[in-house]
């Protein structure tokens, strides 16, 4: 090809940038407002499906160079809400989680949020488990009225975890000394530059418990009919599939996202529903299988999503061995 040639063909991206035929939207712009689809239903009361997908985070994701991102859960769950409780004709959530968790702090407040807005626009909730719903996804589950979980769900895990390594070999075979200073006994309790005293495992033990207690007291509050001797053996960290879920009486039922819509049409008293979807303009929405904005697409990225990448962090999360890679 001749030179002339490439420098013409280089200038036609150029050239639809400036005729507007591309948008670049950084994390920092102004984000299109949601958007209404019908997903399911022709006519009878209308139904939010609302997503919690992928790791349940208040942080929001930035793309490449800035360009692009995913905003946080928090905030995403929020601006939904915000929306529904702005239109009467919303009768019901239908939740769809596919989540591992997250971090303890954003999956309380999604919790809180939709519980407060069931609670102020008094609508039944109805949750559908996908294909994985544990730990911080189970946390926010517990807001819903009615639980069901698809066959081959992947629910539990009912703990807590702060993630944290010893680095202190390693850099004394590299003649690397840990010159910390600090104000307080425990200030830099559960550092990687230097092995951890037991006085300082025994003190964020606590602070694990406590969360984990915490936990356990949303789950007691969610699932009335279980005791808690049932929820603290429940509540060893494991995960159970969608048949081990419902014989302890963590989950109602096993069934598909359809069968789901059909509990909402019970419990708002209807033959029929109109389920519903909010989502920016760029983002395909054709039925109830449709999906939310794309989950972290490295271990950096679920490190940013989470907030390791700015210090230690307590989660409601299952994810064995990846915080590790």
């Amino acid at each position: 090809m001749h030179r002339p040639t490439r420098s013409i063909l280089a200038l036609v991206p150029l050239a639809w940038l400036a005729a507007g035929c591309v948008t670049i939207q950084t994390l920092g712009a102004r984000r299109q407002p949601l958007v209404e689809t019908l997903v399911l239903g022709e006519s009878g009361p209308k139904v939010l499906l609302l997503d919690i997908d992928n790791i349940i985070s208040e942080i929001d994701l930035e793309g490449p160079l800035g360009i692009g991102g995913v905003e946080s859960t928090v905030a995403r769950v929020r601006e939904q809400l915000d929306k529904a409780k702005e239109d009467d004709a919303v009768e019901a959530l239908l939740l769809r989680i596919n989540s591992p968790g997250g971090g303890v702090t954003a999956s309380d407040v999604v919790y809180h949020e939709i519980l407060a807005f069931k609670k102020e626009r008094e609508v039944p909730v109805v949750a559908q488990m996908m294909g994985m719903a544990t730990s911080g996804g189970y946390y926010v589950a517990m807001a819903s009225d009615w639980i069901q979980a698809h066959p081959t769900t992947v629910t539990g895990s009912i703990g807590v975890i702060s993630a944290g390594i010893n680095l202190s070999g390693l850099m004394e075979q590299h003649g690397v000394a840990n010159q910390t200073i600090t104000g307080g006994a425990f200030k830099d309790a559960g550092s990687p530059l230097r092995p951890m005293t037991p006085d300082e495992r025994a003190y964020l033990q606590g602070v694990v418990d406590d969360m984990h207690a915490r936990f356990r007291s949303v789950v007691k509050q969610g699932r009335p009919a279980l005791s808690e001797p049932q929820v603290l053996a429940l509540s060893d960290g494991r995960v159970y599939t969608a048949t081990q879920a419902l014989e302890h009486g963590l989950v109602d039922a096993i069934g598909y996202l359809t069968d789901a819509v059909d509990e909402v049409e019970r419990r708002v008293d209807a033959p029929e529903v109109r389920v519903v979807s909010y989502h920016r303009e760029r983002e395909w929405r054709s039925n109830i299988y449709s999906t939310a904005p794309a989950a972290p697409r490295s271990h950096a990225d679920l490190a940013q999503a989470l907030g390791l990448d700015r210090g230690p962090a307590f989660l409601y999360l299952w994810w064995p061995g990846g915080l590790a890679r």
